[in-house]
């Protein structure tokens, strides 16, 4: 028996509107780098870099792989050692078979101030510090170095002495080789030899570092005055636009029958690109080729010193990028450990308000967060990198590129082409986002390396 008076909800719902939402997709993210970036239009699809000419003596990393569970230095790599840059195959291979696995355990010491440099140290894994003494006797840290890194290249090449002592903060594994097997190599090759010997007597020219232009200054008299030109890169880099696409499908019946009132066409679109956007900040920070994260000069890369990110490691970035720097970016998991640490000490970062959303600043720079920065290893307990840009082509900076009109376009950059209906029914259409981003001069990125983000204090 139905005891009801009036007419239930359930059934009046039957006659009633709903009010609905465009569909909501959780992997948008707010995409600060895109926004941060100021873009290039490129008329012809290629952008080239002009520089100065520079002094190129190698990179700072050896890569390692691993032999049955045993470190190995890989041998093409070897030529990041610039007296090896043209050396051959076989013997690139003779020398990396001659490196030795040597384990270290925390605060061990590798090397002391002024001991014959007869071996090359790559550290492996762990991370370690190079101290000296300063002018007064005070103790001075020169630098933290980790995976990949080498000393001492310069010392170990012309057998003297090591000027500093370097002290391991974890424990780790390295690859080490005799200073006897290099002369050895020498003695048989003698474009090898030819090769260390300019290196040796090319004095420390840093990696990077401009070829100078002769000028005088605060001459006295009539000396004669030195003659000059500015040289340039003979291959300076070219970025071509690069791209993330699909092909978006929608039925010709959904189309015709269900676009009231949301346009079924315009909301699969819109969530397509955002894929397309989201990809593309992915692409910009991690490609192997042009992400800024891989685009890092050697002098520019720095090591956390204790694992988690401090005021002091991002000073040092900072020392790095100190000519107008505009954005630190980095997982947000690493800024909350920041965070962490600056409440520590206590030193909060000031809030400053930009593209519409509260950040933490250090030093009145930004701190961008973007859950595509890359893990090292798990992202609870693994590492991962700080980024420090300055932005601008004006400042020498970081740009964007993108294509100053592309067919069918829909944002800047972003197209998408009606490629017809097949025999199904179904209308395809073509989305492509057009894209790269440029460094102009090296010191324009720096990074902070090996950040660990599951350390936590107790303050109780």
């Amino acid at each position: 028996m139905n005891d009801r008076m009036s007419l239930s909800p359930d059934a009046a719902r039957q006659l009633a509107n709903t009010t609905k939402t465009t569909p909501q997709m959780r992997g948008i993210t707010p995409r600060y780098l895109l926004r941060a970036l100021p873009w290039v239009d490129v008329e012809s699809g290629v952008f080239r870099v002009n520089r100065r000419r520079t002094y190129v003596l190698g990179d700072d990393r050896i890569t390692t792989h691993s032999d049955g569970g045993s470190p190995r230095i890989i041998p093409g790599d070897l030529r990041e050692l610039p007296y090896l840059r043209e050396a051959d195959d076989a013997l690139l291979g003779e020398l990396a078979g001659a490196f030795t696995e040597v384990a270290f355990e925390a605060g061990e010491m590798l090397a002391q101030d002024g001991d014959a440099h007869d071996r090359l140290w790559v550290l492996v894994q762990g991370r370690a510090e190079k101290r000296s003494s300063g002018r007064y006797g005070e103790d001075a840290l020169l630098e933290v170095i980790g995976d990949g890194q080498f000393f001492d290249l310069a010392a170990w090449t012309r057998a003297e002495p090591i000027p500093y002592r370097v002290k391991a903060l974890t424990p780790g594994v390295a690859l080490c080789v005799e200073r006897s097997v290099l002369a050895g190599l020498c003695e048989r090759d003698a474009a090898v030899q030819g090769a260390l010997d300019a290196f040796v007597t090319s004095g420390d020219v840093m990696a990077g570092a401009e070829v100078p232009v002769d000028l005088s200054a605060g001459h006295d008299g009539e000396p004669d005055l030195p003659g000059t030109f500015v040289d340039y890169e003979d291959t300076p880099r070219e970025y071509h636009m690069t791209l993330a696409q699909t092909v978006l499908r929608v039925h010709t019946r959904v189309s015709d029958l269900y676009n009231g009132p949301i346009d079924q066409t315009r909301a699969q679109s819109n969530l397509t690109v955002h894929a397309l956007r989201e990809r593309q900040e992915a692409s910009l920070l991690n490609h192997p080729q042009f992400g800024l994260f891989n685009n890092v000069a050697p002098g520019q890369r720095v090591q956390s010193r204790t694992g988690a990110p401090t005021p002091d490691d991002l000073d040092e970035l900072l020392s790095r990028v100190w000519k107008q720097p505009g954005y630190f970016l980095a997982h947000p998991k690493a800024i909350a450990a920041f965070g962490r640490e600056c409440t520590r000490r206590g030193v909060p970062p000031v809030i400053d308000n930009r593209f519409g959303s509260p950040l933490l600043t250090w030093r009145g720079v930004p701190l961008l967060p973007s859950d595509k920065v890359k893990f090292s290893g798990n992202s609870g307990i693994g590492t991962t990198e700080i980024l420090l840009m300055r932005m601008g082509e004006a400042e020498q900076g970081v740009v964007g590129l993108r294509p100053a009109k592309v067919n069918d376009e829909v944002e800047p950059g972003l197209s998408m082409r009606n490629m017809g209906v097949d025999q199904k029914g179904i209308t395809s259409y073509l989305m492509t986002a057009y894209f790269n981003a440029a460094v102009l001069v090296e010191d324009a990125t720096a990074v902070l390396q090996n950040v660990e983000v599951s350390n936590y204090h107790d303050y109780s």
